[in-house]
């Protein structure tokens, strides 16, 4: 089969198209004929950090971790899933799994679900990392109808997914801007948007919540970001995060009783660790999306597997608003 594979890690690493090995099956694994695989920040860091990272391949590597395709076949001990079901996950590109930058891959059928009918394939593909990111934080959040709920970066990867969940939940949903454009886009979703350019964390809690604070806050920005999600959250508030890797002063929270909720989703995959929880999301995701509630966003530029290092850099610029995609 075909992949893009990456001989050598850094900044200036070039994808190269090679003829490789189609994966064989083991127990429990389904073979999916892939459609399309989006980009997500945690695999850009994979190819300019390499080694720097503990998780990521040895050289020559197949990166990319979310997928949407077709099984082609399926391994011994599986029976929910069948030849011919389209399916979506985050399956590989990381430690000694395969990536999905490939015409195919021998994926865990724990951590796949059948994708909702009414998304495309690159629809689908982009939402399992961000999507089970942005659930398992909401939930472990103890989100509940009728609260006031804050997402930092609202039409983010995370994010966007995020305030559309926060709004299934039946919370009353505000979020972070900083542009006419995404405060289109926020709204589209039903959530008020807050231009952090110009309205300080005192000015919003004030104006939005009577200077309570906010339930529950989602911070998908982190560092010195989490200082003003203490700052945001009501007392015994809960906030949720997806990047906290920094030193930082807790004492807003120690003072105010938070609960702060770290949600690295890929433990799963890089322990084998309960990923059975992540195919469990993707089936909720799914039953979600075809109710109408999570549409989702897209980058306007479109990409081929072949100019895979061009959608890498288009993410890595900071000017793509939604998720990057490559179609194979």
């Amino acid at each position: 089969m075909k992949a893009m594979v990456l001989n050598e890690y850094g900044e200036n690493a070039t994808f190269t198209s090679q003829n490789v090995e189609k994966p064989t099956l083991k127990d429990g694994e389904v073979l999916i004929k892939i459609s399309a695989s989006s980009i997500n920040t945690v695999d850009t860091m994979i190819k300019s950090m390499g080694k720097d990272l503990p998780f990521s391949p040895e050289n020559p590597a197949i990166l990319g971790m979310d997928l949407a395709g077709t099984i082609e076949e399926v391994g011994d001990g599986v029976t929910e899933f069948s030849v011919g079901d389209d399916v979506y996950g985050c399956v590989g590109g990381l430690a000694n799994l395969q990536g999905t930058l490939a015409d195919y891959i021998a994926a865990d059928s724990k951590l796949i679900a059948r994708k909702a009918k009414n998304l495309t394939m690159k629809e689908a593909a982009s939402l399992p990392l961000v999507g089970i990111t942005a659930y398992e934080g909401l939930i472990r959040a103890n989100i509940k109808s009728g609260q006031k709920v804050l997402v930092h970066g609202g039409t983010g990867g995370v994010g966007h997914v995020a305030v559309q969940l926060a709004k299934h939940f039946g919370a009353d949903v505000y979020t972070t801007i900083s542009s006419e454009k995404q405060a289109e886009i926020v709204k589209s979703y039903g959530a008020k948007s807050i231009n952090y350019k110009s309205e300080s964390v005192e000015d919003y809690v004030k104006k939005h919540t009577n200077g309570a604070g906010f339930d529950v806050v989602y911070d998908t920005v982190g560092g010195e970001n989490m200082l003003k999600s203490f700052e945001a959250a009501a007392l015994n508030g809960q906030v949720a995060t997806t990047v906290s890797l920094c030193e930082i002063d807790l004492s807003t929270m120690h003072f105010k009783g938070l609960s702060l909720h770290v949600v690295f989703m890929l433990i799963p995959m890089l322990h084998n660790f309960k990923r059975e929880q992540h195919g469990e999301i993707l089936r909720n995701i799914t039953k979600i999306a075809e109710a109408g509630d999570l549409k989702p966003l897209l980058d306007e530029q479109q990409f081929s597997i072949e100019n895979v290092g061009e959608a890498y850099a288009r993410l890595e610029s900071g000017n793509a608003i939604g998720k990057v995609v490559v179609e194979h």
